[in-house]
This record gives C-alpha cells, sequence and structure tokens, in this order.
C-alpha cells in the first residue's frame, strides 16, 4: 500500500507586478510576484456575469527567479507549476502573520501583455 501525498499546483495567470528580487549573502536570491486567476461565470438568480479573481503569490528561486525577473513583468500571461508552502512569522511588534504561498518548480512564458495587446487589435481596413 502506498502512503505517500501530492502537493502540486498548477496555474495560468497575468502578474499582478513585475517581479521582485532579494539576494542573500551566499550569492542565492529569492523573486516574488503576484498572479492572478480569473474565473467567469453567470449568477443563476439574476443572470448577472460574474468575474472573480484570485491572487495568489508566486515565489521563485536562484537562477529561475533571475529569468523571471529579466523577462518578465506585470500583465504577463504564465504558466506556473509547483507547490503551495504555508509559513508564519512574528512582526517586531508581536503580532502572528501567516500567508500561503506557491512555490514555482516549472513555469512557461505564454504571452506578453504588448503581444496580448496587438492581438486583441481589431483593425478596420
Amino acid at each position: 500500500m502506498h502512503t505517500g501525498t501530492l502537493n502540486k499546483v498548477m496555474l495560468i495567470g497575468h502578474l499582478g507586478e513585475d517581479v521582485k528580487l532579494h539576494y542573500f549573502e551566499n550569492g542565492n536570491c529569492i523573486g516574488r510576484f503576484s498572479l492572478a486567476t480569473n474565473e467567469v461565470y453567470i449568477n443563476k438568480q439574476t443572470g448577472e456575469k460574474i468575474n472573480s479573481t484570485e491572487w495568489h503569490s508566486i515565489v521563485v528561486r536562484n537562477k529561475a527567479a533571475e529569468v523571471c525577473e529579466k523577462y518578465l513583468s506585470k500583465g504577463d500571461k504564465i504558466y506556473v507549476e509547483g507547490r503551495i508552502k504555508s509559513r508564519q512569522w512574528q512582526t517586531d511588534d508581536g503580532t502572528m502573520k501567516h500567508t500561503t504561498e506557491i512555490q514555482a518548480t516549472e513555469f512557461t512564458f505564454l504571452c506578453t501583455k504588448k503581444e496580448a495587446e496587438v492581438n486583441t487589435k481589431v483593425t478596420s481596413e
């Protein structure tokens, strides 16, 4: 009997901000950015179209972080694969904080914001 577990996340969304890098003394770095995923549905009672956005905190490390910081910017579309990681810490005033992040293990650049704007423009001739 296999008793293993699986922690795997796959997301396609748009960057909510540019990638922010933080370097450590040992030369390693970490990159962080927010990723928006959207769900559109119809409210059955009112017939209203609802657009719901979920925000995800994405963490990339070392070379992957540097690649993301170099080539990605706010609005770009990306595929991210990774795992969910929760952490907590205490602030200087004693308040406990908690966050849930996606630690990216793989990613694929899908479309820049500029490419999306060009592809969605309607031309009249």
